[in-house]
């Protein structure tokens, strides 16, 4: 009742099976990709594209259980079927099944649902999981976690990120299972071959040095209105886009701003280019914009919500800053280790921070270039993993 995004869940469950059953026929061949949310399918993408080059003739089913991921890819063109996955009973796996019958199913990090897994491993239906990370804090390796642990090995074969992951598996006895890596180095490489193109970010930028803070919230927020009024130089801009776009938030933000601002909504009425600050109150351009930063911030590790991606600026070959909260996201332990990225933790750092990167451009392209480089040596999990489909 007083939740719009458990609301949305719970109603769009409810079509789930209706959804499916309009759109398949008993003699479909079908794939079904399962994704828990907006960052399982970034990470699954550049796997399911190479597969839907290799299955023309299939249906592809994608499945999501958070509301973020399916209202923002309920259109994926990769996919011919959205749907949310039907909560975790038996009934619902072996109706779900009885329509999919999916020659193959691929699960992504660790969204593991044990009565859809072990259906599908007594219909004797192929099964991977890719990019899986697992923690030894995870129920899966607990006494208490059996079920949960059992569901694994409906899988037929298991790609990791790390070797942390590999051992907890072999530590349970599960052992088919390899290091690829994380397919999101993929899939941001990839970026790199598409049209990044904005002219309106190009007319607001205007030649002038720039830095990005991309999915923000108000704990970022702050620290970076702090620095915008009394620290930044006024030849420097800066684009902020938050993870929370409800008008309120928006509202509150550009008001606390002392310098001119202007909003992605507002662009086509006002000259951009004479603002020092765009605020992007919408979604699904970040990527993009990021193209054009000299400098990135990325929110979520200044508070308890969870680091955003670090690696969609990082292939651009710019510096990051982030918050201090990031010891469960070991690509941004890496690339701080490497010196591309910097972790703050209050006022007095993120001013110090960002004053050298604006300052030093040796420190910013050279940190930058690190950050590329990153990228360029790790990616490479998509080609093992469709390799071993292959076979």
């Amino acid at each position: 009742m007083f939740n719009e995004k458990i609301k949305k869940g719970v109603i769009g469950r409810q079509n789930t099976f209706e959804v499916l059953k309009s759109n398949l026929s008993e003699n479909d061949k079908t794939l079904w990709f399962h994704c828990a949310s907006l960052g399982e399918y970034e990470q699954g993408l550049p796997v399911f594209k190479e597969l839907r080059k290799y299955y023309k003739s299939h249906k592809i089913v994608l499945s999501f259980f958070s509301p973020s991921g399916y209202e923002i890819r309920k259109n994926s063109p990769i996919s011919d079927i959205v749907v949310y996955l039907p909560l975790d009973t038996q009934k619902n796996a072996k109706q779900f099944l009885d329509i999919v019958n999916p020659e193959l199913t691929i699960f992504v990090k660790y969204d593991i649902w044990p009565n859809f897994l072990n259906e599908l491993k007594h219909r004797k239906l192929q099964a991977i999981l890719i990019s899986a990370a697992f923690r030894k804090n995870q129920s899966y390796f607990k006494f208490y976690g059996r079920e949960l642990k059992n569901a694994l090995f409906a899988f037929d074969y298991i790609f990791t990120q790390n070797e942390i992951t590999k051992a907890l598996l072999s530590s349970i006895g599960y052992n088919n299972v390899s290091i690829s890596g994380d397919t999101r180095f993929d899939r941001v490489f990839s970026q790199l071959d598409l049209d990044n193109n904005l002219s309106f970010i190009e007319s607001f930028k205007d030649d002038k040095l720039c830095v990005v803070a991309g999915s923000t919230w108000p704990e970022d927020e702050k620290l970076l209105v702090n620095y915008i009024n009394s620290k930044a130089k006024k030849d420097i801009k800066f684009i902020i886009a938050p993870h929370n776009i409800k008008t309120t938030q928006i509202k509150n933000l550009q008001e606390s701003l002392k310098v001119s601002t202007v909003l992605y909504s507002q662009k086509d009425d006002v000259s951009i280019n004479e603002a020092q600050v765009f605020i992007i109150d919408t979604i699904g351009i970040l990527t993009k914009i990021y193209s054009y930063a000299d400098i990135a911030y990325v929110g979520g590790a200044m508070g308890s919500t969870g680091l955003h991606n670090t690696l969609e600026p990082a292939v651009f070959g710019i510096p990051v800053i982030i918050g201090g909260n990031y010891k469960k996201f070991p690509e941004a332990k890496a690339m701080i280790r490497n010196g591309g990225m910097f972790s703050i933790s209050n006022q007095k750092e993120l001013d110090t921070m960002l004053t050298q990167l604006v300052d030093n451009d040796s420190l910013r392209l050279d940190s930058g270039n690190k950050n590329k480089v990153f990228i360029g040596e790790n990616k490479g999990a998509v080609i093992q993993i469709i390799d071993y489909l292959r076979i």
